[in-house]
């Protein structure tokens, strides 16, 4: 007896069945393909695209689906922003600490909701280096805000956060003077004094000022006194940058509002007065050579680019970080103009950050 002939009678007549029927499910998408107009399914169909590396793998276990990455998003440890808070008693020159590391090139933010610090160190995490140093300014005004500092800093060395804490501290005498001077309450005096709103705040501050890594007393500093502090600091062994504008203008139409230094072109003839000129601006290079080629000008850009030198090493150690140097002549067209430029040039090799602004070039 042959092998197919031992198997039971029910189960041979069920498999050209179940053939037939495998064989018709087999047509049915061709069928149904070309009732639509698709093409038939006999031509191998290519391989599925790999799945993206980003996209979360997921499982399935007792009819529920699991996803297999359980890593919480974090910050890239390449890119985490270097961090500064800086807090302290009201009237001890926290706002000057700001501007310091802001003209230092800082990111500040002022009155931050200290629960916001945290999503501030990732955002900066995430701007692709553009946003490197971060600087926060938290104080009482923040009021029930301030209440979560603490939970903020441990959230930030649960991250791996490199963090440091300046303080600002002065006495009850110098608070009050600069209280009294500016004829503005303390923000927790209430209907009290200026003194108890110190007081109070010294007593929420107590616990801040043990953990900061800077403290700096104010008591007898001067804003430039303290402005030095910061710098040697934060600035780093670089010497803190000064940044110029050079503004050429019209004396006619007034002097600029904002300068720190003015001179005056108008010892130099006018090109106005030379026909094939006056159409033309100090940009162009037959006015800039009439312009250098008069008495004196050559003479006036060497010794006045010498002068700067030795104003800007002043400025720098005065704290002051921005210069607008005003550069006139009657319409603020040609002289100026010329003028403005060369200058412009020579503080930009000397290292200087220089924008050069024709405020009445075309106005005539």
């Amino acid at each position: 007896m042959t092998e197919h002939e031992t198997q039971p009678t029910a189960e041979r007549d069920r498999m050209p069945r179940e053939a037939g029927e495998n064989s018709a499910r087999q047509d049915a998408p061709q069928q149904d393909a070309s009732r639509q107009g698709a093409p038939p399914q006999d031509t191998p169909q290519q391989d599925a695209p790999p799945q993206d590396a980003s996209q979360h793998d997921a499982r399935q276990e007792d009819g529920a689906q699991v996803s297999t990455d359980s890593a919480p998003p974090g910050i890239p440890d390449a890119a985490i922003p270097e961090l500064v808070i800086i807090s302290g008693m009201s009237g001890a020159g926290r706002s000057t600490a700001a501007k310091c590391l802001e003209d230092l090139g800082w990111f500040v933010v002022d009155n931050l909701p200290p629960a916001l610090i945290p999503t501030m160190v990732e955002l900066g995490a995430r701007s692709q280096g553009n946003v490197a140093r971060i600087a926060v300014v938290v104080d009482v005004r923040g009021r029930r805000f301030f209440d979560n500092l603490r939970d903020s800093l441990a959230d930030l060395d649960t991250r791996g956060v490199t963090r440091r804490v300046v303080f600002l501290e002065s006495s009850d005498d110098a608070l009050v003077r600069r209280f009294e001077s500016v004829r503005r309450p303390h923000p927790l005096q209430g209907d009290g004094r200026i003194v108890d709103g110190i007081a109070a705040e010294r007593e929420l501050l107590r616990e801040l000022r043990g953990d900061a890594d800077l403290v700096i007393d104010t008591s007898s500093l001067n804003v430039h006194e303290l402005r030095a502090k910061m710098d040697a600091q934060f600035a780093g062994e670089e010497e803190p940058e000064l940044r110029a504008t050079v503004m050429s203008f019209g004396f006619k139409y007034g002097l600029p509002v904002d300068a720190d230094l003015v001179v005056d072109m108008r010892f130099l003839p006018n090109p106005h007065w030379v026909p094939e000129l006056r159409p033309f601006t100090g940009l162009n290079e037959e006015v800039a050579a009439y312009v250098f080629n008069q008495p004196g000008a050559k003479e006036f850009l060497d010794r006045y680019a010498e002068l700067l030198q030795l104003i800007a090493a002043g400025y720098r150690r005065e704290g002051k970080r921005y210069v607008t140097i005003a550069v006139g002549c009657t319409g603020g067209k040609h002289r100026s103009v010329a003028m403005s430029e060369k200058l412009a040039a020579r503080l930009a090799a000397e290292g200087v950050e220089t924008v050069v602004v024709h405020r009445d070039m075309g106005r005539e």
